[in-house]
């Protein structure tokens, strides 16, 4: 028996979850941003499914972005039928940086790239508060585990409909769905940086990552990569600490 469950019976579920949520908030419709990489195509596609693609925006969002995002993003639009807006936020981008270079020495790396989704947080709340929308994540079961995401960057979100998706059911669901197979057979990246992909960056296969999760096996120094990521990344999976005040003050 294999560690995938079916693509027609997790598309029928989550066209029905994502109903009822919407349903529950009075919502009328969803934005997502789209940048041609398989889980926010899959998303795309099941909130076109459930909620019409006259009801679902797709917001593309360069920072200095390679073109070729740009254009998988217009193909998987113009496969599926929904509106796009295009906001470019290199110049956004740019000035933080100047801006935090007067006070913030040598900022760099992971500080000034995760700039980036968080500047796409808010574009993507600008563009849902204008239109009573909700905003919709791709965030699926294997980088949520590892903590694969940018705190209150691409998970500041209303929902998460692939959070329970093993990466190779997003792919399973991707086909299922229709999606481009130009999309389908890309290498999955966040694209922070040019060459930038996921399992170079986590040292890890999705497959490793995959059978992991729903069985416990890997290989010793896997097993320790994801239980290590997994303990660092908790903070990110939980409100921060509240302190609440006992009842005697």
């Amino acid at each position: 028996m294999g560690i995938y469950r079916d693509p027609q019976k997790i598309t029928e579920y989550l066209t029905a979850w994502i109903r009822e949520k919407f349903g529950n908030a009075g919502a009328k419709g969803a934005v997502l941003g789209i940048s041609g990489g398989i889980d926010s195509s899959v998303l795309a596609a099941l909130l076109a499914r459930a909620l019409g693609a006259e009801n679902v925006i797709g917001v593309i969002m360069p920072c200095h972005s390679m073109s070729i995002d740009e254009e998988y993003a217009l193909l998987l639009a113009g496969s599926l039928g929904i509106k796009t807006i295009k906001t470019d936020l290199s110049a956004a981008y740019d000035a933080l940086e100047a801006e935090y270079k007067k006070s913030i020495e040598n900022i760099g790396g992971l500080a000034s790239a995760n700039i980036k989704p968080r500047l796409r947080m808010l574009t993507l709340y600008a563009v849902a508060q204008h239109n009573g929308y909700l905003v919709c994540g791709g965030g699926n079961k294997d980088e949520i585990t590892y903590g694969y995401f940018t705190k209150y960057g691409d998970s500041g979100v209303d929902l998460l409909p692939l959070a329970d998706l093993l990466k190779g059911e997003v792919w399973a669901v991707a086909k299922y769905l229709g999606v481009p197979q130009q999309i389908i057979d890309r290498p999955p990246t966040a694209a922070l940086w040019e060459g930038q992909t996921d399992e170079k960056e986590m040292g890890l296969t999705y497959a490793e990552l995959d059978r992991y999760i729903a069985c416990g096996e890997a290989r010793a120094e896997v097993k320790e990569k994801i239980e290590k990521a997994k303990r660092n990344s908790a903070h990110k999976r939980v409100f921060p600490p509240m302190a609440i005040l006992p009842e005697d003050i």
